[in-house]
């Protein structure tokens, strides 16, 4: 197959791309220019179809890579139009010349059908906010959420408890309807779980009452939420199964986003942290112990003699819980402030260790 497009402009991406790149291109550009869809443009269309089908196929891609063309899977370059692609009967002359491409996975999305997989329920993003210490140790926290959830009489059923299921007449208890599309191209028939079941191929003689055969409704649900020692702000958590519940199908996801309150006190790095002491400085020249708060309480820490401004002092095993019983350290930073006034006697007494070299 010759041809003297560029197929990767065609598609709109780079020569790069991925394959999963390369099919999100076509998908965006088969639903903008489908002939049956409004604002449709059949050449553009073909011209699409043609590149994924070559771009998506690692040996025909390679060939194309190498040589700007594509010789296996041969079609006949005089044939049809569009380059030696006859696209009368699309579906079948298409794939027909060697090009595998899963129409009913592409034109499922345009067409509504989606495939035969059960809906998903939504997934939910809230934001949690922690003080410091929290953080640091962890917190189990409960949240109240308004969302779609599991019915608690029927259980998701959507049935009266006790009622019978009878077989869907809709579906005739397959639980999957087919949808079948007739375009200039030829015949494409999707896939897509029943709407009267949700899948389950059943339904109730009678339906429940609470959720009116839904299965599923609005209520507030408390969510409890586990946070891990050592999180740091803007990391997420995800409890899966948590977000909003469907009918027949899994329920969505809930992103927890975490937000953390900063300390004055307390700065962390890794899994140790660092506050700062001041020392006054006839402390930092012979030395002297100072109290000073941890996350854990008040400890008692050593200034050894002639410790120099900015010097860290390390108190192990206050710091950032690390798992199986390891924690991190806690450093304080030594800060030594110079006076800004001196009085008379203070004075002759520096000017006695300047006479000694101090």
């Amino acid at each position: 197959m010759a041809s003297n497009k560029d197929y990767y402009e065609v598609l709109g991406i780079a020569k790069g791309a991925s394959k999963d790149e390369v099919k999100k291109a076509f998908h965006k550009l088969a639903h903008k220019y489908h002939p049956d869809k409004a604002g449709g443009d059949a050449e553009r269309f073909k011209e699409a179809s043609e590149a994924y089908s070559v771009l998506s196929d690692e040996k025909k891609r390679a060939e194309y890579d190498a040589y700007g063309r594509v010789f296996s899977g041969g079609a006949n370059p005089g044939a049809g139009s569009a380059g030696g692609f006859d696209f009368s009967g699309f579906a079948d002359q298409f794939n027909g010349q060697g090009f595998n491409v899963d129409f009913g996975d592409i034109f499922g999305d345009i067409f509504g059908g989606g495939g035969s997989r059960a809906r998903r329920g939504r997934d939910i993003s809230i934001d949690l906010e922690l003080t410091f210490q929290e953080s640091v140790f962890g917190v189990t926290r409960n949240v109240l959420l308004a969302k779609v959830a599991q019915c608690d009489t029927c259980h998701g059923t959507g049935g009266k408890p006790g009622t019978e299921l009878t077989t869907c007449t809709r579906c005739n208890g397959k639980g999957a309807v087919h949808n079948t599309m007739n375009s200039p191209f030829g015949t494409f028939t999707s896939t897509a779980p029943c709407s009267e079941c949700r899948g389950t191929g059943k339904i109730p003689k009678e339906r429940c009452a609470t959720c009116r055969g839904e299965g599923v409704y609005r209520k507030q649900e408390e969510i409890e939420i586990a946070v891990p020692a050592g999180i740091e702000g803007g990391e997420m958590i995800r409890l899966g199964g948590m977000g909003e519940a469907t009918q027949g199908g899994p329920a969505g996801d809930l992103y927890v986003k975490i937000h953390v309150r900063p300390d004055a006190r307390f700065k962390k790095d890794g899994i140790n942290l660092i506050t700062d002491l001041s020392v006054k400085l006839s402390d930092a020249l012979i030395g002297a112990d100072y109290t000073i708060e941890t996350l854990d309480g008040a400890v008692t820490v050593a200034v050894p003699a002639g410790v120099s401004h900015g010097e860290l002092l390390r108190i192990k095993n206050k710091g950032v819980p690390a798992g199986k019983g390891k924690r991190g350290d806690l450093f304080v930073r030594v800060k030594v402030p110079l006076p800004t006034k001196l009085s008379r006697e203070a004075k002759k007494l520096i000017e006695k260790l300047k006479e000694e070299g101090i």
